[in-house]
């Protein structure tokens, strides 16, 4: 098998051990007209923990790792997967306040490492992504992070939507940018348990996540363009938070 610090394992060995080893899969992409008894058991280890898996020409996969893939490939993070449900209890038992950056629709790789340094710098206690449209996790996201995802825990959800309502229930608020909202950014309360939620640029906020919002806000904006970078929006919003929290203990 090849070694674990490697970003890509391939072959129906390797990727099966991989995932049933419990390391850090961020993908696994299978080979179109993949049938049978492997094909089962792909779909069947992959929906079992959680793996996002894709299905690609063979073309594809040849230019990621040559002719003896044998119609798989498993991509594998650099850095470890956490669970939102054990990072929560943590943060409250330490007296913290809960403030977690959910990224809903955010694929570009290097939007997503700038998110997560913010998120670092700016204390936050997680990144939430989910298992389907999100940026790879890879040696990139890191770079771009400035080792930030080695540091600030990245959960893995397989829904969004799931992942809000266990932050509703336990008691964090949901905060959504919306270029339609009314409530500027500093006009919210940031000192109590938020979680933000970060859309992508082309799309922004999925309608299922929107509707769940506590808040909605706008950062006040004097230009004509129609939007900031996605983690530009993230880095002022965050420095709001901090701002606040930093004010509140003074």
């Amino acid at each position: 098998m090849a070694e674990k610090l490697s970003e890509i394992v391939y072959g129906r060995h390797p990727v099966v051990d991989a995932i049933r080893s419990g390391w850090p899969v961020d993908k696994v992409v299978m080979q179109q007209g993949i049938r049978g008894e492997f094909e089962k058991e792909i779909r069947h280890l992959t929906k079992e923990y959680e793996v996002p898996m894709q299905v690609v020409p063979k073309e594809r996969l040849n230019k990621l790792a040559g002719g003896n893939h044998q119609g798989v490939i498993a991509f594998i993070s650099p850095i470890p997967f956490q669970r939102l449900e054990d990072i929560l209890p943590s943060v409250f038992e330490n007296g913290q306040t809960p403030l977690i950056v959910l990224l809903d629709g955010i694929t570009d790789v290097r939007n997503f490492g700038a998110i997560a340094r913010s998120a670092e710098v700016f204390g936050a206690h997680a990144i939430v992504i989910s298992s389907k449209k999100s940026a790879q996790v890879n040696a990139e996201a890191v770079k771009t992070s400035a080792g930030a995802l080695t540091i600030i825990p990245v959960c893995r959800e397989k829904s969004m939507v799931g992942a809000i309502e266990l932050l509703k229930l336990s008691g964090v608020n949901v905060y959504v940018s919306d270029l339609s909202a009314t409530s500027s950014l500093a006009e919210l309360d940031w000192t109590i348990p938020v979680a933000l939620v970060i859309g992508s640029e082309a799309e922004g906020i999925s309608p299922a996540v929107a509707a769940m919002a506590d808040e909605r806000f706008i950062i006040p904006q004097l230009g004509q363009t129609d939007s900031l970078n996605a983690s530009v929006a993230a880095g002022i919003v965050l420095y709001e938070v901090t701002r606040q929290r930093v004010m509140s203990y003074e």
